[in-house]
């Protein structure tokens, strides 16, 4: 069982930056894959990035790349979501995900363990 708890979230304008955290507990942290999704209002939750076990592989959906940076401290069982460049289409709920594994994941049915997720709202 893996319990995920994610922070972070807030109210920023157009161009700013945030930083999401998603503490875990209750798993070997360093051989759980860690991804992130959205979930915009009225719209499905989607994939934004992922990450393997050990930090070396990450992935992103195309419309964050070169804007959003996953990343992962298994010394301190957390997962982050660096986001920069914030646009008012990524206001969303933002969720961690997690699941055993030692590669990358990009689907939802891939995960196993979810948070309970965190508002993100980028004003124009």
């Amino acid at each position: 069982q893996v319990q995920l708890v994610e922070s972070g979230g807030g109210l920023v304008q157009a161009g700013g930056s945030l930083r999401l955290s998603c503490a875990a507990s209750g798993r070997t942290f360093s051989s759980t894959a860690m991804g992130w999704f959205r979930q915009a209002p009225g719209k499905g939750r989607e994939f934004v990035a992922a990450i393997n076990w050990g930090g070396s592989v990450t992935y992103y959906v195309d419309s964050v790349k070169g804007r959003f940076t996953i990343s992962r401290d298994n010394a301190k069982n957390t997962v982050y979501l660096q986001m920069n460049s914030l646009k008012p289409e990524d206001t969303a709920v933002y969720y961690c995900a997690a699941r055993s594994g030692t590669y990358y994941y990009k689907e939802i049915n891939d995960y196993t363990y979810w948070g309970q997720g965190t508002q993100v709202t980028v004003s124009s």
